[in-house]
């Protein structure tokens, strides 16, 4: 079957995402847009994907949840588990890689922590935005230990990818790439490359989704369990097709 996947979203807790882009909103545009299924990922945090599962269940859309990363040298990957309790986990775990810094929302963004009816849980009083004290390279082998899909995101971007940090793509234990177009060689390492909405605004939702061949009755609920890895071997058998394959931009374009 094909499904329409977007692993690469943000809501009201990433300090740099609009206050409307609830989860519960996220999955309603979701829903609406024609996307099947759907990741939450939030700078640093899990902390809204309790919401988001709840919002998805409402919605009859299948959900994963994730944690967009930023390493030491200030490169994103996305790290996507199966349930919520494995990314807070995991979440947890990347709260003590924080630096503990003045955070000011008026200047930095706000970060609001909500349940799937829109209500205000927590206002968390440290910048999810800063780079992690861990190296790229460990936080991918953290990510994966745990059990999490791990996509380095964005690779072709001027900033915060592994393009614009490393200049290329190191070994590691990722299951896909996420980019802007087709990316180079040295940024690919030969894996399959999706595209994602990285959305931070309403109007964002579903802007690149990728079009990826899940084995029959994937996304069924009884099915949630075993979903992330169907997702993954079909991300590393290559059956996915980018927004941006059907019309590719010439590199070096936005």
């Amino acid at each position: 079957m094909k499904a329409l996947v977007d692993l690469h979203n943000h809501s009201c807790l990433s300090p740099c995402a609009s206050l409307e882009e609830s989860p519960s909103l996220i999955a309603r545009l979701a829903r609406e847009r024609g996307l099947d299924l759907v990741a939450l990922t939030d700078h640093n945090s899990a902390l809204n994907c309790p919401a988001f599962g709840e919002a998805c269940r409402r919605e009859a859309l299948a959900p994963l949840f994730g944690i967009e990363a930023c390493s030491v040298e200030e490169v994103h990957v996305l790290c996507i588990f199966g349930s919520a309790e494995e990314a807070l986990a995991f979440g947890e775990e990347l709260r003590s890689l924080l630096p503990e810094l003045p955070y000011d929302p008026e200047k930095l963004g706000d970060q609001v922590v909500v349940d799937a009816d829109e209500n205000v849980l927590d206002l968390p009083d440290y910048f999810l935005g800063s780079a992690l004290s861990i190296g790229f390279d460990e936080l991918c082998a953290q990510a994966a230990g745990r059990g999490a899909l791990v996509i380095p995101a964005h690779v072709d971007r001027p900033m915060f990818s592994v393009g614009s940090q490393l200049g290329f793509l190191p070994p590691g234990p990722y299951d896909a790439v996420e980019s802007m177009r087709e990316p180079a060689p040295e940024l690919s390492g030969g894996l399959a490359a999706i595209s994602g909405s990285d959305a931070h605004y309403p109007e964002h939702v579903a802007r690149r989704p990728t079009l990826v061949e899940l084995p029959e009755g994937a996304l069924e609920p009884s099915e949630a369990p075993r979903l992330l890895e169907s997702l993954r071997a079909a991300l590393r058998a290559g059956s996915v097709r980018p927004s941006w394959a059907a019309s590719p931009s010439p590199r070096g374009t936005p």
